[in-house]
């Protein structure tokens, strides 16, 4: 088993081990004093490992019950958030309890919400069941819900107890949805790791996923411990995700997924990079190949004036301006913070 130790306000290790969902039901009793735990998951993954982890938590004496949303981003709003304190409210759970988000970044960043705000806040465990989760969204206490206006313009930063990630439930994922996750992998290299990003280009990541897993939470993991609520470094995990967010609100968050958005900004905004003088000639070029090898998109239909005017609205706003994230090289990332009226101009290249 292979452990990286999170050293945030609220410490908690997450743990890479092949069948580990089987013991999520041990861990949980390490960790807490539970008497109920509620299982958020979603109708692609519950026929797989639903059970798995009901029988694992009832094993250790914890009375759990499962509940199921419509699987994809159309049901990350306050919506489905109300039915989670519902049900929540419906089992009697107390401070004491927890929820465990089984599932990918929909389900975790939704169940580790409720969790930050019933009661003011009770215990939560991701189990991440998607590449994307576990590379990336599971790890480091981001939180939240979509509103019409913008992606995950509602949220708070709730660290869980742990994070159980099993390299096996990538078994069971579609191909669109492995890519998906590689987008965030790339994302890594990016920002912080030029041989990683060497190594993805040189080999296979899906022959030792395992390895490649850990890389990346490793490197989320000093991110958050020095930046946990995203005041300055942490906004460099946001690389490709100010115009790839704008493209998702373009699409109303259907028909085209996080990671391949995410794919598309980060090509649109290291070509801008380059053109502005500011990114290394030919990175957007080695993005785009690599891009391509874990089938993923690196262009799109939507116009600058149309993502400039989306991204109006990202969270990434702060009064008049915007945060983007850019490279000078790969593996060399830097914050470049732009006037809202320029964004336009800057990434109509």
């Amino acid at each position: 088993m292979k452990t990286v130790h999170v050293d945030t306000g609220k410490p908690y290790d997450i743990m890479i081990d092949r069948g580990i969902l089987d013991r999520c039901g041990e861990y949980v009793r390490q960790l807490t004093t539970a008497e109920k735990a509620l299982v958020v998951t979603d109708t692609n993954v519950a026929p797989h490992y639903q059970w798995r982890i009901l029988n694992s938590l009832e094993k250790q004496g914890i009375q759990a019950k499962a509940f199921l949303f419509p699987a994809g981003e159309e049901s990350k709003h306050l919506g489905t958030i109300s039915d989670i304190y519902k049900t929540l409210a419906d089992f009697r759970m107390t401070r004491k309890d927890i929820i465990v988000a089984l599932g990918g970044g929909v389900c975790g960043d939704m169940a580790g919400f409720a969790a930050a705000t019933y009661l003011r806040g009770i215990d939560f465990v991701q189990v991440p069941t998607s590449l994307l989760a576990q590379v990336d969204s599971s790890v480091g206490g981001k939180t939240g819900v979509d509103l019409p206006q913008g992606k995950n313009l509602v949220g708070a930063f709730p660290q869980p107890v742990a994070v159980l990630i099993d390299p096996d439930t990538l078994n069971t994922l579609p191909d669109r949805f492995i890519a998906d996750g590689m987008a965030e992998v790339i994302k890594y290299g990016c920002i912080k790791d030029a041989a990683f990003f060497e190594n993805l280009e040189a080999e296979d990541a899906l022959s030792h996923i395992d390895e490649v897993i850990e890389t990346c939470v490793s490197i989320k993991r000093d991110v958050v411990s020095r930046d946990e609520r995203e005041a300055g470094e942490r906004m460099l995990l946001n690389f490709g995700h100010t115009l790839g967010h704008a493209i998702e609100k373009i699409y109303n968050f259907t028909g085209i997924t996080h990671g391949m958005a995410v794919a598309i900004g980060m090509v649109l905004i290291a070509r801008a990079g380059e053109v502005h003088g500011v990114t290394a000639s030919g990175t957007a070029d080695r993005i785009i190949r690599l891009c391509e090898k874990y089938q993923l998109p690196t262009t799109d239909r939507a116009g600058f004036a149309e993502m400039a005017q989306a991204a109006q609205g990202d969270k990434k706003a702060a009064g008049s301006r915007i945060n983007l994230v850019l490279l000078k090289t790969i593996g060399e990332s830097f914050i470049l913070q732009l006037p809202l009226e320029e964004l336009e101009a800057f990434i109509s290249v």
